[in-house]
């Protein structure tokens, strides 16, 4: 059985009258983070969406857990062990916290029949979700938003989580809170990719890195490698991490 999770193999992606994706390879190696770095507009988060099925991949395939879901709709990728955070974090303000996680739980009807020893270990990956458990979603901060969410994409075990930009425009304790977190869900056993600006969140998780750029990926390796490199950083980001 392969190592990787996930694969991409040659993935392209029409939006409209636009080519976005212009042969995207990836690997997710199995219980692993891989980071998706990349300049604004260079195509992270139309990967993310085509991996979900939100947008159709025009060429190409994706392989998840050995199986072909280039075609799939996003429920059936979904049922699968998929979770996606997007960058907007898709929360319900006018409901409570807890009637998010709960739409987030597909086993359960109500709050009662969610899993309470799981719903006890992701309070302490996220104490403020215990924390406003009764509050609406709208009221909270935005780091506590973004913790919410990440706590909803997990409310059920998932194979791979695949979250978008956790740590944008959220003050550094919180960051710090969410990194221990992701170390916490991968040390679990959990697969995650995840797309980020923030270089020093980058440098403290991913074990594998890709870099996007004009639609296709022109770097894939390891974290550590790029984060000791400055010339490769330079010539692939235009910065020094």
């Amino acid at each position: 059985m392969s190592d990787n999770l996930l694969t991409l193999s040659a993935v392209q992606t029409h939006i409209g009258a636009y080519h976005i994706l212009h042969g995207v390879d990836l690997a997710v190696p199995r219980g692993q983070l891989t980071m998706l770095l990349g300049r604004n507009g260079a195509g992270k988060t139309t990967t993310l969406r085509t991996i979900m099925g939100l947008w159709c991949a025009s060429q190409g395939r994706i392989i998840f857990a050995g199986q072909d879901i280039t075609q799939a709709t996003t429920p059936q990728i979904a049922g699968l062990g998929v979770a996606y955070v997007p960058e907007t974090m898709g929360i319900f303000a006018d409901l409570t916290v807890k009637e998010n996680m709960l739409l987030a739980a597909r086993a359960a009807k109500r709050a009662a029949q969610m899993d309470d020893r799981r719903l006890q270990w992701i309070f302490t990956l996220f104490p403020a979700v215990e924390k406003f458990w009764n509050h609406p979603a709208g009221k909270l901060s935005g780091g506590q938003k973004q913790m919410l969410a990440v706590a909803r994409s997990i409310v059920e075990p998932r194979e791979l989580l695949i979250i978008d930009e956790p740590s944008k425009g959220l003050a550094p304790a919180i960051i710090n809170n969410m990194i221990d977190a992701f170390a916490q869900l991968k040390a679990s056993g959990v697969t995650i990719l995840l797309v980020e600006q923030n270089i020093n969140f980058a440098k403290r998780l991913g074990d594998t890195v890709a870099v996007m750029d004009n639609g296709v990926v022109v770097h894939a390796g390891a974290m550590k490698e790029l984060a000791e490199n400055e010339e490769l950083q330079h010539s692939l980001l235009g910065l020094a991490l």
